[in-house]
C-alpha cells in the first residue's frame, strides 16, 4: 500500500503507542506481549494489551482490549480510522481472526492496519485485512 510521509509518520507514531501498551501486557503463560493502538475518526488515540489467562480461551487479544476500552470511554457511535498492533517479541503479528472480526463492526473499510511482518511493518487497508467479514443483515 503506497502512502505518503504524513500518514506513514502518523501509522509510525501509532506503531509506537501500541508498543508501549505492550509494556502493561499479562502474559505469565506464554511470554507473548502484545499492545494494540487505535486512531478514532474523532482523532482519539485508545490502546490496550493482551491478557492472558490460565485457560486460554478466556484470554483477551490487545487489539479487542482497545477496542472494548475505546467503546467504554466513548460509546458504541466510536469509528476506528486506523490500526497498529505491535509486539515486544519482534514476531510477524497481524491480527488474529477473532480480532478482524470483531473490528469489522467499528472500523471504516479503507481503515489502515499496521502491523509487523517477515519483512518489517506491513500496512493494509483492513478491507483486504478481513476481505469477507461476516455481516448480518435483517430485512
Amino acid at each position: 500500500m503506497s502512502m505518503t510521509n504524513a500518514p506513514l509518520a502518523a501509522l509510525k507514531s501509532l506503531y509506537e503507542d501500541a508498543r508501549q501498551a505492550a509494556r502493561n501486557s499479562y502474559s505469565p503463560y506464554s511470554g507473548f506481549k502484545v499492545g494494540a493502538a487505535l486512531r478514532l475518526a474523532s482523532g482519539e488515540i485508545v490502546t490496550g494489551t493482551n491478557v492472558e489467562n490460565v485457560s486460554y480461551g478466556l484470554t483477551i487479544c490487545a487489539e479487542r482490549s482497545a477496542l472494548v476500552r475505546a467503546v467504554s470511554e466513548f460509546g458504541p457511535g466510536i469509528r476506528v480510522a486506523a490500526v497498529a498492533v505491535a509486539n515486544l517479541n519482534d514476531s510477524p503479528s497481524p491480527p488474529c481472526g477473532a480480532c478482524r472480526q470483531v473490528l469489522a463492526e467499528f472500523i471504516l473499510p479503507d481503515a489502515p492496519v499496521a502491523f509487523p511482518a517477515a519483512t518489517g511493518l506491513r500496512v493494509m487497508p483492513f478491507s483486504e485485512v478481513l476481505p469477507l467479514a461476516f455481516d448480518m443483515k435483517l430485512k
